[in-house]
């Protein structure tokens, strides 16, 4: 499949949108959302969310504090899913290639911090200097740059690199393409490790094991899963009130006297 020149911009223009919405919630820069968007404009929803939502595992327990920069994944899900789909490989391809991706975009993370950092002095003068039309033009400026070091990058990788992702992988060897494909497989169950580390997964193992058993040996799809995980989040929120209810109860009848002047004995 051939990538247009249409599908190439709107993705570019995800990435611009994206990064710049980072800055405040971090909705859009999700890698499963970056997936399913670059997987709806290549016409193969599927193959968005399989890899967006493996590279979303990878993502938990991971932040960028302190202006620390860290792999991005977001621009991985986008050329990830992009690749998988141009190339024909499926989703393992594209989640072999979107780490690497991501590791090379975490270098051009680094480069737009420090254009803004440039900026920011720019800025801190213009406020000594009481311009405030120039503060309005170099916080703007500001954000083009960051819009910027996502959307180039993308762009041109699509714009190269679908021949010649093409062309690498129709020459390369049989090992190496198995071997990306077996790193994609088990891309997921590192993210589903670092999860459990923050669940409380002794005081709950018997609901984790009921969930692998219908999943490993009675087959049941996610959704159906997902419906008995609620039912039992449903029963532990009740146990745990009525819990909460009887001990508050019991604190009120240790706080309540008889006798005396209005329960003062």
């Amino acid at each position: 499949m051939e990538l247009t020149i249409i599908q190439i911009l709107l993705i570019s223009l995800y990435a611009y949108i994206a990064i710049n919405e980072s800055l405040i919630s971090s909705t859009l820069a999700n890698p499963a959302i970056a997936g399913m968007f670059a997987g709806l404009i290549m016409g193969d929803l599927k193959t968005g969310l399989i890899v967006g939502g493996t590279l979303q595992l990878m993502t938990l327990g991971v932040a960028a504090f302190g202006g620390a920069s860290i792999p991005d994944y977001f621009s991985g899900a986008l050329l990830g899913t992009a690749f998988a789909i141009s190339s024909g490989k499926g989703a393992e391809y594209g989640i072999g290639l979107a780490v690497p991706v991501s590791l090379l975009m975490l270098q051009l993370d680094v480069f737009a911090r420090f254009c803004n950092v440039f900026l920011l002095h720019r800025v801190d003068k213009a406020i000594e200097n009481m311009k405030l039309k120039q503060i309005s033009r170099l916080v703007l400026s500001g954000n083009i740059c960051w819009g910027l070091s996502r959307a180039l990058p993308v762009m041109l990788m699509l714009f190269v690199g679908n021949a010649t992702v093409k062309a690498i992988t129709n020459n390369m060897p049989e090992i190496l393409m198995n071997g990306l494909k077996t790193a994609g497989g088990l891309l997921p169950v590192v993210g589903v490790a670092i999860l459990l580390r923050y669940l409380p997964i002794k005081q709950y193992i018997s609901y984790l094991l009921l969930g692998f058993f219908l999943a490993a040996y009675l087959n049941v799809p996610i959704l159906g899963i997902s419906i008995i995980g609620v039912v039992a989040a449903i029963l532990v929120f009740k146990k745990d009130s009525e819990k909460a209810e009887v001990s508050n109860t019991q604190v009120v009848a240790a706080n309540t006297f008889q006798g005396g002047f209005n329960g003062d004995e």
